[in-house]
């Protein structure tokens, strides 16, 4: 695992629920790759977590990763609240069942393919990878919303 991947991740949705999407910006020596994608009724949180589930399910091979995310939600929820989730068997603290428990698990999964880092940076002040992902986030919504227009008209 000796190749370094960082993963710039960001969501986006138009209404909370509404349409949604999902960026990323991987980025490895000189190489990058931008992956996007969105659901049509869907919440922003989700789509935070799908951004990271697929940094990580779009890697080809195990290697060493950090996760650059401006979503308090996921960085806290992987780094914090996880391992008592998992121990109350995905229930709060408060003994309800744990919002999104279907991304959260198949995060922690992908995760155990890679040596994973995570790091939490302020959304929309000028961070390169942060705006490049927020822009793929919002052609995810972009994208969807189109497909649903299309769809439409047929």
């Amino acid at each position: 695992m000796s190749k370094l991947v960082s993963a710039y991740t960001d969501g986006a949705c138009r209404g909370n629920p509404g349409p949604g999407g999902w960026g990323v910006l991987l980025q490895s020596d000189d190489k990058e790759k931008e992956i996007w994608g969105g659901e049509l009724d869907t919440t922003n949180n989700r789509m935070e977590i799908m951004a990271a589930v697929q940094a990580l399910e779009n890697l080809t091979r195990p290697c060493r990763i950090e996760i650059v995310t401006d979503s308090q939600y996921v960085m806290k929820g992987i780094t914090e609240w996880l391992p008592n989730w998992i121990k109350r068997d995905w229930k709060t603290a408060a003994n309800k069942p744990v919002k999104n428990a279907d991304l959260w698990k198949r995060l922690r999964v992908a995760t155990q393919t890679h040596d994973v880092s995570w790091s939490w940076v302020r959304g929309h002040q000028g961070h390169a990878g942060n705006e490049r992902a927020d822009q793929l986030a919002n052609r995810g919504v972009d994208d969807i919303l189109k497909q649903r227009q299309a769809a439409v008209r047929k």
